[in-house]
């Protein structure tokens, strides 16, 4: 008996060691044109299905094909609607796995097939390691490998089918069933590898040391065993990482609960479907086009509810980025009347006005040392885009020419107020120059001005009140200060008394703050008479 644990011990082994070969492979040998694949061929619920499957089977990693999705998604290559269909398509794909395993490595003679795979992929491997023909030889290599540990199995169980009883479970009915969902559940999570315990189920059925209807229950567990993967790999991931993973689970769990309402139909649908495409009428055969069948039943179900699902997800899981990054006054029903979408707009550019305004103060709180201040610039192109949208919509319908001039003074005060985002990044290279000027007049001056700056912009922030642009005389002050702080700057660089880096880095800084200044003012001049 101990022999016999050893080798499905071994077997198991050999067949995960054979699965990840044979994806890293796959995945350096095809992955960027796949990627490339995934990318471009997403735009319709179809399509974006399909990809999935293609993808996943092509690669057999449907784990890599959802990490693609997610990060096409972060980069805004597709929407997260669109990678739901991706991530369906992913687990129809993986049921290639079971192809594999029933078609193939059930069939073929370990020694006529498995050996010269490994022999000849090694030798790819070790002429072009650095290749796509090195990868290619991997991939091979891990085919015979994970050939090799489906011969353990089968010989495992064939010697003594009692190393994993689970033939002990079976008779007893709806518990039978159960019982069977757990053990599939179990051998996922353990080995983590639903493809492994898929491997397993596959043998003990084509072994007969278990019928086909427990098989396809173990199948189910399977299935619904890869979520807890899933769950653990997106802990502290990504909102979009952790909505993907949420979708798996839902889409795993419901098309589990249905299939075993509906196992002995199921089972019916993949004899009809057996004797129809004159396949193969072993029990691994047939689990493989179950495992097939009731994937596909997934996505069926998945068609109506798709919609709404997206909307939840999307709602949940959310930084404060993707918060503030949303317009609060700006949706489609606004936009079907202009006059009242100008009013919208112009009260979302405030609030846009405000965090590009916001990023600027909190970079001169490391100037002034008043640093901590809340930064929300980062959500200012997620918003950008959305107010962009937004005019596209209004402007597709007729309008007043008053309401049509309002609409292009806002789109450049949105221009404005983007700049000020812009550059607010080149503020923080100031901060090492004023440490670096210690304890002197200079420094002295420069914080003033620092503090000068962060004034006027409280005064030119159209989220907060009081709002209004620079009254002349303020203009004329900052102007004057500017320049008298440049010319003492230049003049302690010209004596050695500070670096030429600092010197740099200091007349940069203001000359960034100055511009910002300028445009805030020039949005200001813009947005507060048309608030009045």
């Amino acid at each position: 008996m101990s022999g016999s644990v050893n080798v499905l011990l071994g077997g198991v082994g050999l067949f995960l060691l054979g699965m990840a070969l044979m994806t890293d492979g796959l995945k350096t040998a095809a992955g960027p044109a796949l990627g490339r694949l995934l990318a471009s061929s997403t735009q319709t619920r179809w399509r974006g299905l399909v990809s999935g499957v293609v993808v996943t089977a092509l690669v057999q990693s449907s784990s890599a094909v959802t990490v693609a999705a997610i990060g096409f998604v972060n980069a805004g290559l597709l929407t997260f609607s669109q990678s739901l269909w991706v991530i369906f398509g992913s687990n129809v794909g993986t049921t290639m796995t079971g192809w594999l395993v029933a078609l193939i490595g059930l069939k073929i003679k370990v020694e006529a097939a498995a050996l010269p795979m490994i022999g000849i992929g090694m030798a790819l491997r070790l002429t072009g390691a650095e290749s796509r023909r090195g990868a290619a030889g991997t991939a091979l290599a891990g085919f015979g490998v994970l050939f090799l540990g489906i011969g353990l199995l089968q010989q495992a169980f064939a010697g003594a089918g009692g190393a994993v009883d689970l033939a002990g479970l079976s008779g007893a009915g709806i518990r039978s069933v159960v019982a069977f969902v757990l053990a599939g559940l179990l051998l996922t999570v353990l080995m983590q590898s639903s493809s492994a315990s898929l491997a397993i189920v596959l043998t003990l059925a084509e072994t007969a040391v278990i019928p086909l209807q427990d098989a396809a229950a173990a199948v189910i567990g399977a299935n619904i065993g890869t979520t807890v993967t899933a769950l653990v790999a997106v802990i502290g991931a990504t909102p979009n990482a952790r909505r993907a993973a949420s979708a798996h689970v839902l889409f795993n769990i419901l098309t589990g609960l249905t299939a075993l309402a509906l196992l002995p139909l199921l089972i019916g649908v993949v004899d009809l479907a057996r004797d129809a495409f004159d396949l193969d009428s072993s029990p691994a055969v047939s689990l493989a086009l179950f495992h097939t069948v009731f994937n596909l039943l997934g996505v069926v179900l998945m068609w109506p509810l798709a919609t709404r699902l997206s909307a939840f997800l999307l709602h949940r899981f959310r930084t404060r980025e993707e918060e503030v990054g949303q317009p609060r006054y700006l949706d489609r029903n606004v936009a079907s009347v202009p006059s009242l979408a100008a009013d919208a707009l112009q009260r979302e550019l405030a609030r846009f006005g405000g965090i590009a305004i916001g990023g600027v103060w909190s970079r001169i709180g490391l100037l002034t040392g008043a640093s901590g201040r809340p930064d929300d610039a980062v959500a200012l192109p997620s918003l950008g885009h959305a107010i962009a949208d937004f005019v596209t919509q209004v402007s597709r319908g007729s309008m007043a020419d008053k309401t049509a001039q309002k609409l292009a003074t806002l789109l450049r005060v949105q221009r404005y107020y983007e700049t000020c985002g812009e550059l607010a990044p080149e503020i923080e290279t100031g901060h090492a120059a004023v440490v670096a000027l210690g304890e002197t007049p200079l420094r002295a001056a420069v914080i003033d001005m620092a503090k000068l700056a962060d004034e006027l912009l409280v005064q030119l922030n159209p989220d907060t009140e009081p709002f209004a642009p620079l009254g002349e005389a303020q203009a004329v002050e900052f102007e004057m200060r500017y320049q008298q702080l440049k010319a003492s700057i230049l003049d302690a660089g010209a004596r050695g008394e500070i670096d030429i880096d600092t010197m740099e880095s200091l007349t940069r800084t203001f000359s960034t703050l100055r511009r910002i200044i300028d445009q805030a003012t020039k949005a200001a001049r813009l947005l507060a008479p048309a608030a009045s």
